[in-house]
This record gives structure tokens, C-alpha cells and sequence, in this order.
């Protein structure tokens, strides 16, 4: 059996209430007297259960999240997955603030996270964008204390504590395998749209893409990827005119969002089949994938990202580690066969 505080009070011969406030660092407490309390908490391997002991003291852990705004459909879940967590924050003992930047703007970001209250705030959860005024804002809260956890998008090389976030290396390998396998040994080009190679999930996505197409399918070479800032309404005119200046482009991989301005831009160019993958499930990708405009959605269940936000930052703020098989994010692959 664990020891316990009776365990540590019979050794050392004091109280429970003395055992406790020099648990806790408090006053009154002689220094013989928490001499002989530290040596019997060696003596028996005693090890705090510090989640245990702030769930009794029903300690309150304020968090903050930072999210893109804009009309991005994946973001805009994400946030409402944020919302539906601080409805729950008496259960969870937290107290949770959104905060909106504009997409894609890592000086406001910067701006947001330099206005965080140190001295109130247990962690922060933030999509990152890989930029050095980022990175230095982060480092800043972290050397004041401050638990911070990307998510979605990491922010390589960084002190953060966690990644709340799919492989997204992994993910841009898949999509080349299923876009290699739906071409079915045909020659030709595939169109890789992105919102912004300064992402990190970004960038790993195409990096991962472009290594499988080079080793397995010599077939078929990448035009792009071509930047579009996540914005439908780019994406369309892009995919448009990629479409028309390279006849040869037999397959798309959006590896970011704005899946709207594709699935606009595809039915212009019908007489030609393309193999489509794209990112994320949502109203507007469901459907494509039923109607056959799509062959197939990567998604990341971005509830999932957001809890395992708050029990990292929960966990660090007690300084324990995250378990990192409760925190693996999956990735689920959707045909039109296996819709939820």
C-alpha cells in the first residue's frame, strides 16, 4: 500500500494538521518539528498526490484559449468544442477565456499573448503560427510560469508542454498514398493547395506529401503548394486557374482549409477526373464526399483537442506530466462508406 498523511504522522510523531501545513509550506510549524515530518516522508517513499490534494482544496485552474477567427469551418467547431468545455468548468474546475486573433497574423497573436495576466492565469492553449515574436511571447510565459500548450498547429522547438494535435507529418504521407492509390498507376500531376506555409501542420503536411509521392508514386510529380491563406474564395480562383494552365493535373490535396472555394472550383473541370483529398470534416466536405466530388476527408476530432488541452494544462500547473497515450490525437480517414 502507498503511504499515507496518518502513515507520516505516526512515524513522525505529530499530528495530521502538522503533517499538513508542512505539506503545504504553512507558518507555525517549529523547525525540529518539520525536520521530523520531512524524515519520515523519506523514510516511508511518500509521494504527494498533488491532483488529489487540489481537487480537495477544489483549487481553480484559469486557462485561456487563443483561436483564429474568420469563417474557417474547422475553427469555428474548434471554438465551439471551447465553449462547450467552459460550460463544463465547474465540473472541470476551470475557468476558461476565448480569446479571437485575426487568422494567419502572428503580430496580433503576439499582442494577445503579451496581454496575459501571469499572476492569474494557470495555462495557456493557443493554434500557433510558427513566427519569432510567437515563439519569443510564448518563452515569456512560460519563464513566468505559465503553462502553454499548442494546438492544432505546434510551434517546433519551443519549451511548450504539449501538442494538442494530430501527426501531422503522418497525415500528409496519407494523403499521398490514397491520392497514389485512387490514380491507379495513371500519369500526371497533383495540385497541393495550403493556407500558409509559415503553419506548422502546414508545412509538415506538404512535407510529408511530397516524401511518399517521391519514393512510391514517380507518377506523379506536385504543382504547388500554392498559398491561399485558408480563404475560399482564393482557393477558387486558384484551383481555377491551376486547373486551366496545367490539363495534366490529375489529382488535389487542400491540405488546408477553405474547402468551400474547391468544391466550386471542381465542377467546372468534370469531363476531368481528379482524385480529391482534403482536411477535416465538416457540413460542406460531408457532402461533397456523398455527391462525389471527393474522395476522401482527413479529420481530426478537434473535441478531443481541446480536452486534452485543459488536463495537460491542468497536470502542468501541478507540475505532473501529461500521459501521453490519453493525449494521442488520431486520425480518421472518411469515404463516402464510412461517413459518422
Amino acid at each position: 500500500m502507498r503511504p499515507t498523511v496518518h502513515d507520516i504522522a505516526s512515524v513522525a510523531g505529530v499530528s495530521l494538521a502538522t503533517v499538513d501545513r508542512v505539506l503545504n509550506n504553512r507558518p507555525g510549524v517549529r523547525r525540529q518539528t518539520i525536520e521530523k515530518v520531512e524524515g519520515a516522508i523519506k523514510c516511508l517513499g511518500y509521494v504527494r498526490d498533488v491532483a488529489a490534494a487540489n481537487l480537495a482544496k477544489r483549487r481553480l485552474y484559469p486557462l485561456i484559449f487563443i483561436v483564429p477567427g474568420g469563417p474557417n469551418s474547422f475553427m469555428r467547431n474548434l471554438e465551439a468544442e471551447v465553449r462547450a468545455a467552459a460550460e463544463r468548468s465547474t465540473i472541470e474546475r476551470t475557468s476558461i477565456r476565448i480569446e479571437t486573433v485575426p487568422p494567419l497574423d502572428p503580430v496580433a497573436l503576439e499582442r494577445a499573448l503579451a496581454k496575459i495576466d501571469h499572476a492569474n492565469t494557470s495555462g495557456v492553449a493557443l493554434v500557433a503560427a510558427d513566427a519569432p515574436q510567437v515563439r519569443a511571447a510564448v518563452e515569456r510565459l512560460i519563464d513566468a510560469g505559465v503553462a502553454v500548450a499548442t494546438l492544432v498547429s505546434d510551434l517546433p522547438g519551443s519549451r511548450r508542454s504539449h501538442f494538442c494535435g494530430i501527426d501531422n507529418f503522418a497525415a500528409g504521407r496519407t494523403a499521398a498514398g490514397l491520392i497514389g492509390r485512387f490514380c491507379s498507376g495513371r500519369e500526371g500531376k497533383v495540385l497541393v493547395v495550403a493556407g500558409s506555409m509559415t503553419l506548422s501542420d502546414h508545412m509538415d503536411r506538404a512535407a510529408g506529401f511530397a516524401e511518399v509521392l517521391k519514393e512510391e508514386f514517380p507518377n506523379l510529380e506536385t504543382v504547388g503548394p500554392i498559398e491561399t491563406n485558408d480563404d475560399a474564395g482564393l482557393v477558387q480562383r486558384e484551383v481555377t486557374r491551376a486547373l486551366a494552365t496545367h490539363p495534366d493535373i490529375v489529382a488535389v490535396y487542400n491540405l488546408g482549409a477553405g474547402n468551400s472555394g474547391l468544391i466550386e472550383a471542381l465542377p467546372a473541370h468534370g469531363a476531368r477526373k481528379l482524385s480529391v483529398v482534403v482536411h477535416e470534416l465538416t457540413a460542406t466536405s460531408r457532402r461533397a464526399l456523398t455527391e462525389g466530388l471527393i474522395d476522401a476527408i482527413l479529420n481530426q476530432d478537434c473535441g478531443h483537442e481541446v480536452r486534452s488541452a485543459i488536463r495537460v494544462l491542468k497536470a502542468r500547473a501541478d507540475g505532473l506530466d501529461p500521459l501521453d497515450a490519453q493525449e494521442r490525437i488520431r486520425l480518421d480517414i472518411f469515404l463516402k462508406d464510412n461517413l459518422p
